[in-house]
């Protein structure tokens, strides 16, 4: 058996290194000095024998020996927080900090819906939230950087437990003259392909739009161009086509202030599926089914 074993900080310190790819932003993110960091890294260093990351003037490299051993660093430190969170769990429910990200389709339409009631029923709960697309949420809940993400289903997140909280439907929405009879929904054929503006890559809100439609064209045509749904709603409302937007949004008025009309979307699967996700087998599974429930009834 060793002797001397990696400190948590320095396993931290170097899992923050290659995060960031930059000592000065991984010390910033470790709330210490770029020395302390960097001379942390070395007693690493210097206690396995072995270099991890080559240092230049521009570029950080971490050595392939590097790389599996900071991965190796952040199931080690994933661990070491999930023996607090076995504490915490024991105690009172939903109580001390929980770290949860959200998607960009999501956070502004339910967020102010929900935190007035979670700070009033669950005062001692520190919740700390993390705007991000889904992608970079699910890799975060993986690495440890999140407890928890509230996304929109199907999506591949990887091992995660999960449970769903609501249907979000979808519609269709744009200028007066081109939506048609406002009391029926809008069946997907309709759609004009050559005027279907839609959220740029990387958020899931696209995929669930074009898969509910089922016409493999509209991939090829729509535009992919906005980076928010209220970017999308100006440009809408500008005259520049059609899009389509979750009824939370509706709900929410992201359609006040502005000319524009909505239809429920007639297809084959018009909605999302709106649910919290937590990894597997995590000592806090209680606290995140508690957690998932207070989310459903106060929406």
């Amino acid at each position: 058996m060793a002797t001397y074993l990696p400190t948590l900080k320095q396993l931290q310190y170097l899992v923050a290194l290659q995060d960031h790819g930059h000592f000065g932003r991984a010390a910033e993110a470790c709330f210490v000095t770029q020395s302390t960091l960097s001379a942390g890294i070395r007693e690493l260093e210097t206690l396995i024998g072995v270099v991890l990351v080559e240092r230049t003037r521009r570029v950080v490299r971490f050595t392939p020996l590097g790389d599996r051993i900071a991965d190796k660093a952040r199931r080690v430190l994933r661990e070491a927080e999930e023996l607090g969170d076995m504490a915490r769990a024991a105690g009172r429910p939903l109580s001390g900090e929980m770290r949860m990200s959200v998607i960009p389709t999501i956070a502004p339409f339910m967020l102010p819906r929900i935190l007035p009631r979670l700070r009033r029923d669950y005062p001692d709960l520190k919740l700390f939230l993390r705007e991000e697309p889904s992608g970079p949420a699910c890799e975060g809940l993986h690495h440890g950087r999140a407890d928890c993400v509230l996304l929109a289903l199907p999506y591949a997140c990887g091992e995660v437990a999960s449970q769903i909280l609501f249907d979000d439907k979808l519609f269709i929405a744009g200028q007066p003259g081109e939506m048609g009879n406002l009391t029926l929904a809008m069946p997907s054929s309709e759609i004009n392909e050559t005027r279907l503006l839609l959220l740029e890559d990387g958020h899931c809100l696209k995929d669930h739009a074009l898969s509910a439609c089922a016409r493999p064209e509209l991939r090829a045509e729509a535009t992919m161009m906005g980076t928010s749904l209220h970017t999308i709603v100006q440009m809408i409302d500008n005259g520049l086509g059609l899009t389509m937007l979750p009824e939370m949004a509706l709900k929410a008025g992201i359609l006040d202030h502005t000319g524009l009309v909505a239809r429920p979307l007639d297809a084959t699967n018009p909605s999302r599926h709106i649910a919290l996700v937590w990894r597997r087998g995590s000592p806090r599974e209680k606290d995140f089914q508690l957690l998932a429930t207070a989310l459903a009834e106060a929406v």
